[in-house]
């Protein structure tokens, strides 16, 4: 059995089910299969053949591997009802959770439409219990079935520029920054038995909240699903550090509510328990009594959230995790503020994909170490580009003190189609990570993509503006970097990009009137005035970060042949020119004297794109230590000359 796909909220011992493997599969490019009623007769044996779940049957991994254009897909395999004699008679309920499937799809159980999904990067479930049917004893009885049939139809346009893609080609072979496409399943894929009254995760509207870092308050707000119309029950919330109890908050669920608020005192009371201890040691982790999370101390409480019914017995327990840190942007000196200090972010744009694997991460493992590899250079954070990633990638994120910029995939043309599609699916990857305190800024949009004529359409601005206040509805305690890189319309960072090479990019980033806020790749940095439209300009004190710059490759060794596929912005002749050229662009960027922060482009060679710190397979193409003492010079050097004392 795999790992559990949601380490980051969990009960205590989940009963659940991977599917994960081989399931049967088909192409539909007739678009057939529902006028033949494949849901009910199973996939044709004549069209059917074997893939491997979760990989898209563009990659290796799938047992596919195919570079060509299909748009009806379909999957099938049985699923057996895992419920435990104990839950069967607790009226437990089968859930079917997709990690993520590209793009729209619909999912039946024994012929019957249970639900469907449209996006392509966020978590989706559905309640399939009433389909299964019930089947005595939890695994069946002995006369009826163990296992149900799932089929699942997905439809992902090729060529459909309105539809949320990112760096996924519309054309059958990737160039220049553009890759493989990923149609249909693509993230894990698990049953679960979970209680009928029970604890809402993060998309279904529990929010933690840590950034009360002077009050030291967790403001919780714990959903609960299943409740019945006048069934009376208890939520309570207990914070934990390092095996230490904190303190623990209980509240009885109001009317018909399908939630309660809480605020938990993080506050430890008695700080001699943990004195000495890793991380809590570390210069700046303590105020007040709260432990804080930073890159530097990544302390984070453990927290158990309980459902009791109406007798006072407990009914469901969920365990997580919060971290305790603050992030402002609205100060007067124009710095990102972690935890009310001026903090220079050292960023790296990470695209997340694997050789073999494409979008899918190969392992948990292979998440973790992508982080880690990218702190081994220096660097802070990520700008997680175009895509949603997948939850343990968080997970770790928390864990290891690494910033993330939480972005989604862009379409590249704009429609009432469009709108709807993007809404929705944002709305949904901000909900599911709202919780973890690695992330510390979202970006909706990235260099227009999707927006093509914000100059002179007032309503591809205003739909920006609303992406930013519905986000900003849903979480005020992070800034928004609304269209990254240039032509912003309403946002609270100011990013740009710029890839020339460094004297260049020195000259610019000195210059804040003409240079950085100057036009970048013939975009206006803020979109001007129109009739009828006010236009957008940077607000005073708004922090200016460079969010991409480098793209720095290597001229292929000696007796390698180069070529259209070994791609970059600039081009170093060996690793000693591409380290002298690395010092001279992040240099440029921090003495300037006016930006707080830099995404540097980028972790590693992605197939044709080979501008990366590291190759696709994660080898060092430079030492790490010598990239990390450049990234650390430029952290001092913002902290000693540029930031406020």
């Amino acid at each position: 059995m795999p790992p559990y796909p949601r380490p980051d909220f969990t009960r205590p011992s989940p009963t659940w089910h991977s599917l994960n493997g081989p399931w049967t599969f088909a192409f539909d490019d007739a678009d057939t299969g529902l006028n033949e009623n494949w849901p009910q007769t199973g996939l044709p044996s004549a069209q059917a053949q074997s893939i491997q779940v979760p990989y898209a049957f563009q990659v290796p991994a799938s047992g596919l591997g195919q570079h060509e254009a299909h748009e009806i897909l379909w999957y099938e395999r049985t699923i057996p009802d895992i419920r435990t004699p104990v839950e069967h008679e607790r009226g437990h309920r089968l859930v079917l959770r997709f990690g993520a499937v590209d793009y729209e799809c619909s999912v039946w159980v024994e012929g019957r439409f249970v639900g469907g999904h449209r996006g392509g990067h966020v978590a989706f479930d559905l309640d399939i219990t009433d389909a299964f049917v019930s089947l005595g004893n939890g695994g069946g009885n002995a006369d009826g079935p163990k296992e149900r049939r799932v089929t699942v139809r997905v439809r992902d346009s090729p060529f459909d520029l309105t539809q949320p893609r990112g760096k996924q080609y519309w054309k059958p072979v990737s160039e220049s920054i553009f890759y493989t496409p990923t149609s249909g399943i693509w993230q894990d894929v698990w049953v679960e038995s979970v209680p009928p009254f029970r604890i809402g995760g993060p998309s279904e509207g529990t929010v933690l909240r840590g950034d009360d870092i002077r009050g030291g308050r967790l403001r919780a707000r714990v959903a609960v699903v299943g409740r019945r119309v006048g069934m009376k029950g208890a939520v309570e919330v207990e914070a934990k550090l390092a095996g230490v109890r904190v303190s623990s908050c209980r509240q009885e669920l109001k009317g018909d509510s399908d939630r309660v608020s809480l605020n938990v005192d993080m506050r430890v009371q008695d700080l001699g328990l943990l004195a000495g201890k890793a991380p809590f040691n570390v210069p700046g982790c303590w105020r007040d009594g709260v432990a804080l999370w930073a890159p530097e101390h990544p302390v984070l409480y453990d927290l158990t959230l309980r459902l009791f019914d109406a007798k006072g017995e407990l009914v469901d327990e969920v365990i997580t995790t919060t971290g305790m840190r603050r992030v402002s942007w609205q100060n007067a000196d124009g710095t990102f503020r972690l935890n009310d200090k001026p903090y220079f972010q050292v960023l790296v744009l990470d695209q997340g994909y694997w050789p073999g694997t494409g979008l899918t991460p190969p392992s948990q493992e292979a998440l973790r170490t992508d982080i880690e590899l990218a702190m081994k250079m220096g660097i802070t954070g990520c700008r997680k580009h175009q895509k949603v990633e997948d939850p343990v990638f968080l997970y770790w994120a928390d864990r290891l003190g690494f910033l993330v910029w939480g972005e989604i995939a862009n379409a590249y043309d704009f429609s009432d189609e469009y709108v709807s599609r993007f809404n929705g699916e944002w709305m949904e990857a901000v909900q599911r990570d709202i919780n973890h305190p690695s992330i510390v800024a979202w970006t909706p949009f990235n260099e227009s993509w999707g927006y093509p004529s914000l100059k002179d359409d007032i309503d591809q601005r205003n739909h920006i503006r609303t992406v930013y206040h519905m986000t900003k509805t849903l979480d005020p305690t992070r800034p928004i970097n609304d269209n990254c890189g240039w032509e912003h319309i309403l946002t609270d960072l100011t990013t740009y990009h710029d890839y020339a090479d460094s004297t260049e990019l020195a000259t610019t980033c000195a210059d804040f009137a003409q240079g950085i806020l100057g036009p970048k790749a013939n975009h206006d940095m803020f979109v001007p005035a129109v009739e009828g439209d006010a236009g957008a300009r940077h607000t005073p004190g708004a922090p200016v970060i460079c969010s991409e710059f480098g793209g720095v490759n290597i001229i292929p060794a000696k007796g390698t042949a180069a070529g259209e596929r070994d791609w970059g912005y600039t081009t170093a002749s060996d690793p000693e020119d591409f380290l002298s050229r690395l010092e001279r662009l992040v240099m440029a960027v921090v003495k300037g004297g006016h930006t707080c922060g830099m995404v540097y482009t980028q972790l590693c060679d992605i197939e044709q794109e080979v501008n990366g710190l590291y190759s696709y397979d994660r080898k060092e193409k430079v030492p790490a230590e010598r990239v990390k003492a450049i990234m650390d010079a430029a952290q001092r050097y913002y902290h000693d000359h540029v930031a406020p004392k």
